[in-house]
C-alpha cells in the first residue's frame, strides 16, 4: 500500500494526481511528493522496523511506492562508522561517516534513488528507462536496469571518469557519449522525456527518484540510537540530497520517532563548481548558474535543480555552504583514507576537506555527532589519486635492501640499483587528472 497522496507543487502549492511528471503545469516549478503521515503512524511503529531486513526498504511506509516487491531491495543500510582517528585530525569530537561508498550494488548512494526510480517506472509500466548522469547514477541505472529487466539508455558527457564509464556499460546499457557538460547532457534527457514513452528516472521521475535519498537520512537516526547529529556535512551536486536527508529528519520528527531538536545542515562543493556555496557565501537571494571545471565530476552540475532550495536550507538551519579545490579534496581524500581506511571518490574529499574548513571557521563545534556524508567509492575515480598513490620503495628480492628501506635509507638509492638491472619496467606516476574522453573508451 503506498501513503502518497498526491503530487504538489514546492512554489505555488497545487496538488495533481500520482504521474511520471516533475514540473508543475501552472508554474513550471518542481513536484514532490504528499504522503498521509496519519495513516503511516497508525500502519507501522519504530519498534516494527527492528525486525525488517537490514535495507533501505525498511521504511517503506515512508517512500512512494505500494509494492512489496521492489527493485533492488538489497539496497541501503550502509554503515555509520565512527571516526576517531579522522576527528581528531579535523578537531572534532564526536565524528561519524554515513558510507554509502559501500551500498549495493554500484558502490554510490545513487543506488537508493535509482531503487526507488525503476520501482515507480515498473509500476507505471514504462520498459524502457534512462539517466542524464555524471558517473553514479549512469553505473546505478545500468546495473539494476538490467535485474529488472528494462531496456536503459544512459547519457554521459564525453569527458567522463574512464572507470565510471566501464561500470556502466559492462551492464549491456545503450551508453549515449554527449558532446557537452552535464547541463547540456540534462536538457538533452528532458527533450528525450517528452519524445519517448520512457521513465528516465532524473527527468519525469525525479519526484520519486529523489525520495530515495531519505532513505540516508533515516538510517543516520536509526543507527545513532533514534537522535539527530548536531551537523551534517553533504556533498551537493543537483542539490536534492542535502534537502532529503532534512526532509527524513523533518518526518521521523512528525511521527514521533525520534526528539527534535536542531541539525544544522552544511553544503560542500567543488570549487570549480560551486554555484550554491557561492550563493551562500555572498548573500543573494538566487542560485547563479556557472560553468564546471573540477575534477569532481560526480559534482560537476553548474545549474543545479534543486539549488535554491539547498540555499534556503543551509540558512534557514544555521548551517553552511564552503567549497575545496581540486588540490585540497585530494587532500581530503587521502586524508581519510589514511585515518579511517575509507577509500573515497572525488565528492567524498570534498566532503572531508570542507569539514576541516568549517572547524577551522568554527562553525561545527563540539555540540553533538557530526555525520559526514561518503556518496562513492574512490575505485571509480582512482586516477585523481595516481601521483600520490605509489610505492614507497622498489628493491630486488634481499633482506639487506628491505632492511634500507626499513631503517630510513632513500627509496631512490634503491630505485637506481633496480632501474640498472630492469631499465623497460616503469611505475605509473600520472599526474594527469583528466579522464580519458568517452569517445576514446568507447572505440
Amino acid at each position: 500500500m503506498s501513503f502518497v497522496r498526491c503530487m504538489k507543487c514546492r512554489e505555488c502549492g497545487r496538488e495533481v494526481p500520482v504521474r511520471p511528471q516533475a514540473i508543475c503545469e501552472g508554474c513550471f516549478g518542481p513536484l514532490e511528493l504528499k504522503y498521509d503521515y496519519e495513516a503511516i503512524g497508525r500502519a507501522v511503529r519504530r519498534s516494527d522496523l527492528a525486525n525488517r531486513p537490514a535495507s533501505m526498504w525498511r521504511y517503506r511506509e515512508l517512500l512512494p511506492t505500494g509494492t512489496d516487491r521492489p527493485v533492488g531491495e538489497e539496497v541501503g543500510f550502509t554503515p555509520l562508522v565512527p571516526a576517531p582517528r579522522l576527528g581528531k585530525a579535523l578537531g572534532i569530537r564526536s565524528l561519524f561517516l554515513k558510507n554509502d561508498a559501500v551500498n549495493f550494488p554500484t558502490l554510490s548512494f545513487k543506488d537508493r534513488v535509482v531503487s526507488v526510480a525503476l520501482t515507480q517506472a515498473r509500476e507505471f509500466g514504462f520498459k524502457v528507462v534512462g539517466c542524464a548522469s555524471t558517473g553514479n547514477l549512469a553505473n546505478a541505472v545500468a546495473a539494476q536496469g538490467v535485474r529488472a529487466g528494462f531496456e536503459t539508455y544512459i547519457l554521459v558527457p564525453e569527458d567522463l571518469e574512464t572507470l565510471k564509464i566501464i561500470g556502466t556499460a559492462v551492464f549491456g546499457s545503450r551508453l549515449i557519449a554527449v558532446r557537452g557538460d552535464y547541463d547540456q547532457v540534462n536538457r538533452l534527457c528532458s527533450e528525450i522525456a517528452f519524445t519517448y514513452d520512457w521513465g528516465l528516472v532524473n527527468v519525469n521521475l525525479r519526484a520519486f527518484y529523489a525520495e530515495g535519498s531519505k532513505t540516508q537520512g533515516f538510517e543516520i537516526a536509526e543507527q545513532l540510537g533514534w537522535k539527530l547529529p548536531a551537523h551534517v556535512v553533504v556533498p551537493m551536486a543537483g542539490g536534492a540530497l542535502i534537502g532529503k536527508v532534512a526532509k527524513a529528519f523533518e518526518e521521523l520528527s512528525r511521527l514521533g520517532w525520534v526528539d527534535e531538536r536542531r541539525v544544522r545542515f552544511h553544503g560542500a562543493q567543488a570549487s570549480g563548481c560551486a554555484p550554491i556555496t557561492t550563493a551562500v557565501k555572498q548573500g543573494w537571494d538566487e542560485v547563479r548558474p556557472v560553468r564546471a571545471h573540477t575534477i569532481a565530476r560526480s559534482l560537476a552540475i553548474g545549474n543545479p535543480a534543486d539549488g535554491y532550495y539547498a540555499m534556503q536550507l543551509i540558512r534557514s538551519s544555521g548551517g553552511w555552504g564552503e567549497d575545496a579545490t581540486d588540490e585540497e579534496l585530494v587532500d581530503g581524500i587521502r586524508l581519510l583514507a589514511e585515518t579511517e581506511g575509507i577509500f573515497s571518490e572525488t565528492a567524498g574529499g570534498v566532503t572531508v576537506a570542507v569539514a576541516r574548513k568549517l572547524v577551522a571557521q568554527g562553525r561545527i563545534g563540539g555540540d553533538g555527532p557530526v555525520v559526514l556524508c561518503i556518496t562513492g567509492n574512490g575505485l571509480k575515480t582512482a586516477e585523481c589519486v595516481a601521483s600520490c598513490a605509489r610505492p614507497t620503495a622498489t628493491i630486488n628480492p634481499r633482506l639487506e635492501e628491505f632492511r634500507k628501506v626499513v631503517d630510513g635509507a632513500s627509496g631512490n638509492e634503491v630505485e637506481t640499483e633496480v632501474e640498472a638491472a630492469d631499465s623497460g619496467r616503469e611505475i605509473s606516476t600520472a599526474t594527469d587528472v583528466n579522464a580519458t574522453p568517452v569517445r576514446e573508451t568507447l572505440a
